[in-house]
């Protein structure tokens, strides 16, 4: 009998369509879901005639595989990918390969592929993006794992992955154990941050200029022309779905929408790294809390009957504001993808994954969720110098940078004087701020308290100058003030 190339487990709608989508691209499937009424539904509809075969036990999958087996796990994060492994292990050999295609929480990626490498088993933790429509026509892909496990299904992902405009597929190598799935975790907190700025910008032309829902969708159907530096699949979904009319009362649907915005946790184990890893990330931290707020919304309909901030009308020009809005997004964009950019240069370095950051961008050129025309901008620099410091030093953010910041603070300051909270655009506006200040008083004046209160020592600068003093052997000069003693002479540590 002819073995299968490879199976999958876990047939919601993301494991169907990738295995619809492996199909499509020449490759014959076993595939296995806990309910067997969905894969006896799957199997008689949407995978009728296909090389697809429904399985109904774990052993009868693995039997149908060739080796060495390639078994692909679409199932939710946590416990359901444990047990699974656990009852895979007796039934596979040395050298099969499990792929976890979830949204695994990287840590339990470095866990499960230590214990299985002991094993002799592959494991690669892989991120997939593009949702629904992405798994079926070409997601984004993020591997980590053994560099020998991918070369197992290299070309099975690059044929299933999105293609970029030049023809390169959205998938690379990103590295040993957890990389896969941290890259998308990042991924992902930074699509978080890309939603609230867009939705903030939404808001303050909604409030600012009165425009309506059909207004608005014109203005983001014009921000994503090609030829225009905002052009994105977020942009995009934005306007189609400021346009979309509501069948029952003929209103637009975004304002039939309950203002609550669920989240899966990927973007708060984004923050938490960034905790973790000393890396500051505001802008992704601020997406999360306004979720979190958002799911308050009793609260929030308590406390707006008490609260009543000032607000006031704006009555500047409707397009001037409009424009404003836009280079205030795309700025606020460049110091949201900074700050995840940065988190993923420090855990390289943590964790020893050597992660090759203009790669990464240019696998998230097509199919994933935050793909962009920005973004191939960001792949072409980290290939002419892969040694950037922050992406708010890149020549051409820069400039733009410079030439446009005091847009980001009056888009700030008129959507708050009509009453527009910009936690996002406020977070990305002060990241800037605090990264181009080479004296940040308030850290001065936090070191000095901390000593004053706990003894905790402060780093002394040079007489007139933001450096601070080093000693002989390159070590910073550490300092203690006897502040309970009089005259409160200064102490060396």
């Amino acid at each position: 009998m002819t073995k299968q190339n490879i199976s999958l487990i876990g047939l919601a709608v993301m494991g169907q369509n990738l295995v619809l989508n492996m199909e499509s691209k020449g490759y014959s499937l076993a595939v296995f879901n806990r309910t067997a009424s969905r894969t006896k539904d799957f199997i008689s509809t949407k995978a009728k005639g296909k090389n697809i075969i429904g399985t109904y036990s774990l052993k009868e999958l693995v039997d149908l595989l060739e080796k060495p087996r390639k078994i692909m796990l679409m199932v939710k994060a946590g416990k359901p990918v444990d047990d699974n492994i656990e009852k895979l292990i007796p039934l596979l050999e040395k050298e099969d390969l499990i792929i976890d295609g979830g949204n695994s929480y990287f840590k339990d990626t470095i866990r499960r592929n230590k214990y299985l490498y002991e094993k002799g088993i592959n494991y690669i933790g892989t991120g997939v993006s593009g949702g629904e429509e992405g798994a079926l026509l070409g997601p984004a892909m993020m591997p980590g794992g053994q560099r020998e496990a991918y070369s197992l299904v290299e070309d099975i992902f690059k044929k299933i992955s999105a293609k970029a405009s030049d023809g390169i597929p959205c998938v690379s190598y990103i590295g040993d154990d957890g990389a896969g799935h941290f890259v998308k975790m990042v991924h992902n907190g930074i699509e978080y941050g890309d939603m609230q700025l867009i939705g903030e910008c939404v808001w303050a032309l909604k409030k600012a200029l009165g425009y309506d829902s059909e207004r608005i969708a014109d203005i983001m159907r014009s921000w994503n022309d090609p030829s225009d530096i905002l052009s994105s699949y977020l942009i995009e979904i934005t306007g189609e779905g400021m346009r979309e009319k509501d069948k029952e009362s003929g209103k637009y649907l975004v304002e039939r929408t309950a203002d609550i915005t669920r989240m899966k946790g990927t973007g708060t184990w984004a923050v938490a790294s960034g905790l973790e890893l000393l890396v500051p990330l505001q802008t992704i931290a601020s997406a999360v809390f306004s979720r979190e707020m958002s799911q308050d919304k009793d609260l929030r309909l308590e406390i707006s009957q008490k609260i009543k901030p000032a607000s006031f009308k704006y009555d500047g020009d409707p397009k001037e504001f409009a424009d404003i809005a836009h280079d205030a997004l795309y700025i606020a964009k460049i110091s949201s993808y900074a700050q995840g950019f940065a988190l993923m240069d420090v855990a390289s370095k943590e964790y020893g994954w050597k992660l090759n950051k203009g790669k990464i961008a240019q696998g998230w050129r097509a199919g994933c969720i935050i793909r962009a025309q920005f973004l191939s901008r960001i792949t072409e620099e980290y290939e002419a110098n892969p040694g950037i410091s922050n992406l708010l030093a890149v020549p051409v953010f820069l400039d733009f940078i410079n030439k446009n910041l005091y847009k980001l603070s009056k888009f700030i300051e008129v959507s708050h004087s009509v009453g527009v909270p910009t936690l996002a655009m406020d977070c990305a506006y002060d990241y800037i701020l605090q990264m181009a200040s080479p004296i940040m008083v308030a850290a001065q004046v936090t070191a000095q308290q901390r000593d004053y209160f706990g003894a905790h020592g402060y780093f002394k600068l040079k007489e007139d100058s933001p450096q601070m003093l080093l000693k002989d052997d390159g070590s910073y000069q550490e300092c203690h003030t006897e502040w309970m003693e009089e005259g409160h002479p200064e102490k060396k540590i």
